[in-house]
């Protein structure tokens, strides 16, 4: 497993771009990320052609812990959602429905 940190949307996108289709399992995504959010990020990921970088499944990472932002996170086609501060329990358990 390797474990790639990236600065922004930007950041992510030229990433994924850049490796191997099937390099990434999972990608945990600040909610609020500058230059380009997270919620357009992960559109610009579920619209890319490769059938397997368009299915990474994008878990949302945010101190907002309320229903509307669970529901936003999904609305834009994340998988799940990742409340902060971290409880190392719920991100394993999270982690472990998707790799």
């Amino acid at each position: 497993m390797f474990i790639d940190r990236v600065k922004n949307g930007v950041e992510c996108i030229e990433q994924i771009e850049k490796q191997p289709t099937d390099y990434y399992s999972l990608i945990l995504m600040n909610i609020q990320m500058p230059i380009l959010d997270s919620y357009y990020t992960t559109q610009k990921i579920r619209r890319m052609n490769d059938p397997i970088r368009s299915h990474i499944p994008i878990i949302a990472m945010t101190a907002n812990a309320f229903a509307e932002d669970k529901k936003k996170a999904l609305e834009f086609r994340m998988n799940d959602h990742i409340a902060k501060p971290i409880d190392m329990n719920i991100v394993i358990q999270v982690l472990k429905k998707y790799i």
